[in-house]
């Protein structure tokens, strides 16, 4: 396992910063449960460039700090989709870098989205705010966060396409090389 260098951390602390502020930076909401940003795009850049442990760190920290700007407080439960953006992120980087099409961004950004922020979510908000019932909570959570991902979705991966065809990493320096 490779050290995380200087360049690395500042790189990570900068998505960081900047998927904080996009969660801040939300599409006008449809319902007071329904919000469209695009603050997993960071959090997933930083694992398709740094790795899965980078990734997840990112993933974390960025919902740690956002949830100190934010009513609710933070709670460890709800750290689960963030560190799966990094983390499979990192785990399919090669597979995104080797030839960044929509088809790979979507592959990857697919299990995230589907096991951490409609599943593991929805069943979470439903047990611990859903007075109905935990499988009436569950559908009706996983009914409206499907239709809210299905969008974030598209827009996430639109994002992280162009970004990655505008050629910004490589002019960094730190889009990842075959081998490493």
């Amino acid at each position: 396992m490779r050290s995380m260098t200087t360049k690395t951390l500042a790189y990570c602390a900068l998505l960081t910063a900047l998927s904080v502020v996009l969660a801040r930076l939300v599409i006008p909401m449809p319902a007071a449960d329904t919000r469209f940003s695009i603050e997993a795009v960071p959090i997933f850049i930083a694992g398709t460039l740094f790795g899965p442990i980078p990734g997840a760190l990112v993933g974390f920290a960025a919902d740690f700090i956002g949830c100190l700007f934010s009513p609710f407080g933070f709670n460890p439960i709800f750290s689960v989709p963030p560190i799966l953006y990094g983390l499979f992120a990192g785990v399919f980087r090669y597979y995104v870098c080797e030839n960044p099409s929509p088809v790979r961004i979507g592959i990857a950004l697919f299990f995230p989205v589907i096991l951490g922020s409609v599943l593991y979510q929805s069943l979470t908000l439903s047990y611990m705010y859903f007075d109905g019932g935990l499988l009436a909570g569950f559908l009706y959570y996983l009914t409206s966060r499907s239709i809210q991902f299905a969008i974030t979705f598209v827009l996430d991966v639109l994002v992280v396409y162009l970004l990655c065809n505008a050629n910004i990493f490589q002019r960094l320096g730190v889009w990842p090389r075959k081998g490493t």
